[in-house]
Parts: C-alpha cells; sequence; structure tokens
C-alpha cells in the first residue's frame, strides 16, 4: 500500500491544563501530544509560555474545532492567519479539524455539526479543503464527528462521503474510532462497514475516547474511559491500516495522568499484537 501520510511518531494523549504539572515534572512515555489549536492561537502569555516548555520535550500536533470547513460562509481569513502562526511557532506534526461545519451568517453554534452526504457538499468541501491547504502549505487532516440526527437529503453513505472527499480534495485523515461507533449505535449501520470504506492511505491519526449513553443513543461526551466495544473497534482499525499514530481524548472527569498512561498503555498493547497477526497472516 502507497501511504500518503507522515510515518506515525507512536502514541499520545491530549494535552490538558490538569496535567500540566505532571508532564513538567517528569518525562512522561508519551511521543507525543495534541493540542487544540484556538487554546493557543494568542500572541504571549502563560498558554505560550507553558507551550514553549512542553514542546522542547514532546512533538505536537494541532487539532481544531473552529475552522468550519464545512460552511457556507466565508473562509475566516483571520483565524487562517492565526492558525498559521502558531504552525509556524510550534512546527506541528500536522494540522488537523473535522468534517463539520460549526456556524453560518455569522452566528457560531459551539458545536461540531455534521454534514449532508451529497455531491453538493463534496464540491464545496473540496474547494475550501485547497484553499486552507493552500494556506497552510500543507495537507490538512480531517476527523469523522459523532452525529446523533442524519439529513434527508443525503444520499451516500458517511464513509463514501469521507472517501470521495479526501481523495478530491487530496487531503488525509483523523479516524475517529469512538466517533464511527457512537454514530453506527446511533443511526444503525455497521462500524466495520465504516471502517471498510475509509481510504488506508490518507489514515494520518486515531482517536480514542469514552462517550456517554444517554436512553436510546449515545453522546461524545470524552469524560469516560475508552469502552470496550470502541477496543473491539480499534483492534479491527490497527488490522486494517496498520501503524497509525494514536492518542486519547479526556475533556472532563479528567483522570490523573498515570491513569491515562495506563489506558494508553493497552492501546500500545492491542496495536501490537494486530501488527504481529497481521505478519504472520501473511
Amino acid at each position: 500500500m502507497t501511504t500518503l501520510t507522515a510515518p506515525s511518531p507512536g502514541f499520545g494523549l491530549g494535552l490538558r491544563p490538569a496535567h500540566y504539572a505532571a508532564l513538567l515534572e517528569t518525562r512522561a512515555p508519551l511521543e507525543w501530544l495534541e493540542i487544540i489549536s484556538e487554546n493557543f492561537m494568542v500572541d504571549g502569555g502563560k498558554p505560550m509560555a507553558m507551550l514553549d516548555r512542553l514542546r522542547a520535550d514532546y512533538p505536537m500536533a494541532l487539532h481544531g474545532v473552529a475552522l468550519s470547513i464545512g460552511s457556507t460562509d466565508a473562509l475566516d481569513r483571520n483565524y487562517l492567519k492565526k492558525l498559521k502562526a502558531l504552525a509556524d511557532r510550534v512546527d506541528p506534526l500536522w494540522i488537523s479539524d473535522h468534517f463539520c461545519w460549526t456556524g453560518v451568517g455569522g452566528h457560531t453554534s459551539h458545536d461540531l455539526l455534521p454534514l449532508p452526504y451529497t455531491a453538493e457538499a463534496v464540491r464545496l468541501l473540496v474547494s475550501r479543503i485547497g484553499q486552507v491547504q493552500h494556506e497552510l502549505g500543507r495537507r490538512l487532516v480531517l476527523e469523522n464527528v459523532s452525529s446523533y440526527l442524519g439529513y434527508a437529503v443525503s444520499d451516500m453513505t458517511e464513509w463514501d462521503f469521507i472517501r470521495t472527499v479526501a481523495e478530491e480534495a487530496d487531503c488525509l485523515l483523523l479516524l475517529d474510532v469512538n466517533n464511527v461507533y457512537v454514530s453506527s449505535v446511533n443511526h444503525g449501520f455497521d462500524p466495520l462497514d465504516y471502517l471498510a470504506g475509509i481510504p488506508a492511505a490518507r489514515v494520518q491519526q486515531i482517536h480514542l475516547a469514552g462517550h456517554s449513553t444517554h436512553d436510546d443513543h449515545l453522546v461524545d461526551t470524552h469524560d469516560q474511559p475508552v469502552c470496550e466495544a470502541v477496543w473491539a473497534l480499534y483492534e479491527h482499525a490497527c488490522r486494517l491500516f496498520g501503524d497509525v499514530a494514536t492518542m486519547i481524548e479526556r475533556d472532563d472527569n479528567i483522570p490523573d495522568l498515570p491513569d491515562l498512561l495506563t489506558e494508553l498503555a493497552r492501546a500500545r498493547r492491542i496495536a501490537a499484537q494486530a501488527v504481529t497477526a497481521e505478519q504472520v497472516a501473511a
């Protein structure tokens, strides 16, 4: 398989203030950290001082939540200018955001809203991704979001949509395995069909996270450990996509760093076992 991605740096965590002290105290067994871009798109101050200190020990990836690549509003050039300035300072492994829109008509929803899976939406995204990649001077990495409702106008599956956009825009993918599982339960599709439809050569990164159960649906809350069903799906993803950078997201009920490192060690074991199994099968 010809890959388009950068080599995997290994296993990481999302950088959160709750872990600043522990990360500064001793070098943790992490190959990299992911930072929320918008938290550091500032000129200076304590956030940037902390970022500079940690960056000396850990390579970093930028992960945004406000690009709104799927909106029909014009791209925010000031946002892109700040994002590029942050990238120039951090020299990130890659820059990612989401297959979503976050607002329209100048109004922001403060949520990652799913897109209709149509040819018209494909054309919109391909054009906008091209503009962003030109501004940043690198391929953009885009993540699948969890969803709770669908669009009546959608005429393709989410995985067909993502594959088509990625190939036509020549961008890379961040596969959130938890989001695949959450959406599969909410919409009743087979998550293995989803993984099979993703172009392996474009998968730059994998997210693992926890979710919450609400009556007959799941919500992507990042406040729980990774569940057994998501671990099983991650194992399948490892067999399909091979050596891909993997990290755990935790945004609420954040445990101490050693507890998260223990959870991340499970991801390491699963990935290593999947590679061994594939080598034996070959």
